[in-house]
This record gives C-alpha cells, structure tokens and sequence, in this order.
C-alpha cells in the first residue's frame, strides 16, 4: 500500500500527512475518526513507514529497505500496536507502552505507537495517555483511532491532530463485490450496513443477507397488509433468526433501510434505492403512508435499537416496536 493507493478512498487526509512528512511537520499525536473500513489503520501503517523509511522520498516510503518490511510484518521494535483486550483498553496497557517509551528506541531515537478502538481505553488508560501527549518524550509519534469521537476525551481531542476519514463510496463497493459474483441486490444492502469491504462480504457469505432481506420483506409485509399476523411472523420467522444481540441490530438497520426506500419513492428518488427488487412493494406502501407515519416508524426503530443496546429482552424490544409501527 502507497500513498497513491490511499488517496484513491481519503484524498484529503492523505494530502495533510504527505504535506506534513514535504516539510517535517509532523505533528506528535494524530486522532484518526471514521467509520470502520475506511482505511485508518491501512493510513496509519503508512505513515510509520515513513516516519522510518530512511529512503523515502518527497514523503513516500521506499517499501523495501529493513524498516519498511519490519512495519509491515509487524515485528518492528519501534512500532506498538494496542488493542483492547477483552471489552476494554486497560490502563496497564497504557502503563506498559509508557515504559516502553522510557528506554531508547532500540534502533533508533523514534518511536511510535498505534492505538486501534481509542473509544475503549478505560478512564484511567485514557488519563494515563493524556499525560504523555501533554509531554511527548524524544521523537515520537502517536495515532490513536477510534470509530466513536464523541467517547474520546475532549483533552485528547485537544492535544492531537484530528483527521475524519470519509466513508467510502457504496457504489464502490457494490462495484468490487459484483465483480467477486456477489449478487447485485446482496451487495447493495451490504454496502449500506458497512464500509469495509471484508464485512460486506461476510455478511453476504452463505446467502445470510438474502435471507434477512426476505425477512425484512416479510415484516413490513406483515405490518403494512395483515398487521393480525405480524406477531406470528415476529415469532416463527424474525426471531428464530436473527438470534445474536448483533444480528438483531442488523435486522434493526436493514427495516431503516427499507423505511427510507419508501420515502425516496415518495420524493422520487427511485435511482437511490437499496431494496430496489422491490419498487412495486415499495411504491404500494409510499402511495398509502404519510411522511408523517415513515418518520414515526423511523423514530420508533432508532429507539428499539437503543434499547437493544442497554440489553432489554429482544422479544420484548420486538413486540414494542411492532405496535408502534402498526399505530403510526
């Protein structure tokens, strides 16, 4: 991966860094923000590349001297990755990457330290890093990431650098899904629930997206044209299937989609649907619902999938919601 290839998906942040390796500004601490598979962690190896890279030139790295290998291997002594262990970032993680930094880099006075999920870091992990950006020791770079900036620090926020990475293109990925024989209408709902290509194509892996479109298709179905039945199909067929809290949440995302669907019918935006198969099921319910109802079903799905998060009963959040979607 090079500096080109990335800018083919985060053009902006890519020209900050490269402007800042021209004219050896780097700052000390940067905040990578984005949504997941957008490519921070990818940019972040990178630019440890060129923070060693004893070759590179006008910023880019050379890919091939001993530095350059070790980053990408993942054995240079110099580089620390952290990741959460468990749930949580603990504050002995943070504690042993300081000791860590107290010696000299073993191969060189840099060092440099990666942390991936920064949102976990525990208040006291958190507290324990804000001390060293307050007071950087030698020549030495930090990246912290993180897909939930509301939960980082704002005094971290303040010491670092913060870059927002964009979300890529649904269009792209459905384009690179369809080329690896993903059913086109797979990929386009994929494409909404996530920007990382390996978890689209998870997702898409043993016809599990089909089958939660179906059901998905069932529901709405059910709640628009014979709401007496709606609690049976929320039972032998919702239920039984999206079984796992995480799998629910989907569930919970592809009916938002569908509810947006029916609103891009009614502002005719045909060209933007997901669920596009079905736009004469689509048409039908946008031709017999208010905006007013779509807003309030929208409204009421955001809060089942609050709920679903604070680990109320999942058939109790299910039953909940359909009664809120049948009133409107």
């Amino acid at each position: 991966m090079n500096w080109e290839q990335l800018e083919a998906t985060q053009p902006t942040v890519v020209r900050m860094l490269t402007n800042s390796l021209k004219k050896d500004r780097l700052a000390h601490a940067y905040l990578f923000e984005g949504g997941r598979g957008t490519g921070k962690l990818q940019m972040a190896m990178q630019l440890a590349r060129a923070f060693f890279c004893i070759h590179a030139e006008a910023g880019e790295p050379c890919g091939e001297c001993r530095d350059c290998r070790r980053v990408d291997s993942g054995n240079h002594p110099d580089v620390h990755l952290i990741r959460a262990e468990g749930q949580t970032i603990k504050v002995d993680q943070i504690r042993h990457l300081k000791k860590e930094f107290s010696f000299r880099g073993m191969e060189s006075k840099k060092k440099v330290y990666l942390v991936a999920e920064a949102e976990k870091m525990t208040p006291s992990a958190a507290n324990s890093i804000l001390k060293f950006l307050e007071e950087p020791e030698g020549e030495a770079l930090a990246v912290l990431m993180t897909t939930q900036y509301h939960r980082i620090l704002k005094t971290i926020v303040s010491r670092s650098q913060v870059l927002s990475f964009a979300p890529l293109s649904p269009d792209r990925l459905i384009k690179q899904m369809v080329n690896e024989e993903i059913p086109e209408v797979q990929a386009a709902v994929a494409s909404r629930l996530t920007s990382d290509i390996e978890e689209a194509k998870s997702l898409c892996s043993d016809n599990w997206i089909a089958q939660a479109r179906t059901k998905v298709i069932q529901l709405t179905d059910e709640v628009y044209k014979r709401p007496k039945y709606a609690f049976l199909m929320l039972q032998d067929g919702w239920l039984d299937f999206f079984k796992e809290k995480n799998e629910m949440q989907t569930g919970l995302d592809l009916l938002m989609i569908w509810y947006r669907d029916v609103i891009r019918i009614q502002l005719e935006q045909q060209d933007e649907l997901v669920f596009f198969d079905q736009e004469e099921r689509l048409r039908d319910e946008a031709l017999k619902t208010s905006q007013t109802r779509l807003g309030n079903s929208l409204t009421a799905i955001l809060d089942a999938k609050k709920r679903l998060e604070a680990n109320t009963s999942p058939q109790l959040v299910m039953e909940q919601l359909l009664l809120r979607l049948q009133e409107g």
